[in-house]
């Protein structure tokens, strides 16, 4: 955890702010505030950020993508609204296309008043997200170490959020393994997540509520296509991605046959299905980069 306090890595989004609080928060980054010597740095990439700091009122233009990004940000993450338009959409809350402010689509962790808010004000807030973030860190490492029961159930639409945010921190090794971070699963949004409840079966494994692995399925003329198997990292090697399965096969009894893929080089997951009695059975092509490798097996 030092290293995330000592080096927290920033990624900066200007909502739809008239650009004084986006200005200041450049002016963090001079040479008279010089944010950048107590370690802070400004990342383009959600996947390497630690902090969301937002500036701006909400509208309908942005409010998906604060969402993309907040939901490709790894566990734990804490998000900063900086200025009065983020915090409550100030001056502009009247206005037809403004949803309100941050809080209206994410979780914000912290506020930073001001119009526009003040250097001091948005570092100082900065090192607020900081705490947050070590008792958000300190919270994930007693669940990991938690002797608690892993509850297995089926997920609502309700869990699409959180079982997004998992499935983009699991597919991360995924994205390592093929040099490619345009992956489908991590591409995928949350109307898209909460469309599939339509059609598809999920189920979660949750300890002390929170949603730690994931699977989906759904069948059609006597086979079972079971998709996207997902445990967060901290918790992998547990036997709970073989408890998944054995959950997601049961939910399908009327099922003759299972399907499943991955990647060709994904040679843990190959692994993994092979034992469970998988066999390949076609190759398709799914990126330039990446093959797939459809497995599968009769119901015993």
């Amino acid at each position: 955890m030092s290293g995330l306090t000592k080096s927290p890595w920033i990624i900066h989004y200007d909502a739809s702010s008239c650009n004084g609080c986006d200005i200041e928060v450049l002016a963090c980054l001079t040479p008279l505030f010089d944010v950048e010597r107590l370690g802070v740095v400004n990342t383009g990439n959600p996947k390497h950020a630690d902090i969301f700091l937002v500036t701006g009122a909400v509208n309908e233009q942005s409010r998906d993508v604060i969402r993309n990004i907040y939901n490709q940000m790894p566990e734990p993450k804490v998000v900063v609204a900086v200025g009065i338009c983020a915090a409550s959409a100030g001056i502009f809350s009247e206005c037809y296309n403004i949803s309100g402010g941050v809080d209206s689509v994410i979780p914000v962790d912290v506020y930073v008043p001001g119009c526009a808010a003040r250097p001091e004000a948005i570092i100082d807030g900065v090192v607020q997200a900081l705490g947050v973030l070590t008792k958000k860190h300190t919270e994930w490492k007693s669940t990991v170490s938690s002797k608690d029961e892993i509850v297995y159930r089926r997920a609502e639409k309700d869990d699409a959020p959180e079982i997004l945010a998992l499935q983009k921190t699991a597919f991360q090794s995924e994205a390592a393994i093929y040099g490619d971070d345009n992956l489908p699963p991590l591409l995928q949004t949350l109307d898209e997540l909460r469309g599939e409840f339509e059609r598809m079966t999920f189920i979660k494994a949750t300890l002390n509520g929170k949603i730690i692995g994931a699977v989906r399925g759904h069948a059609a003329d006597g086979a079972a296509s079971v998709e996207r198997l997902v445990v967060h990292p901290y918790f992998q090697r547990r036997g709970i991605g073989r408890r998944l399965m054995d959950e997601a096969e049961k939910a399908f009894p009327d099922a003759k046959r299972f399907e499943v893929f991955t990647g060709e080089k994904s040679e843990r997951n190959l692994k993994f299905y092979r034992q469970r009695g998988y066999q390949p059975s076609r190759t398709a092509p799914l990126t330039p980069a990446v093959n797939l490798v459809y497995l599968q097996k009769e119901r015993q």
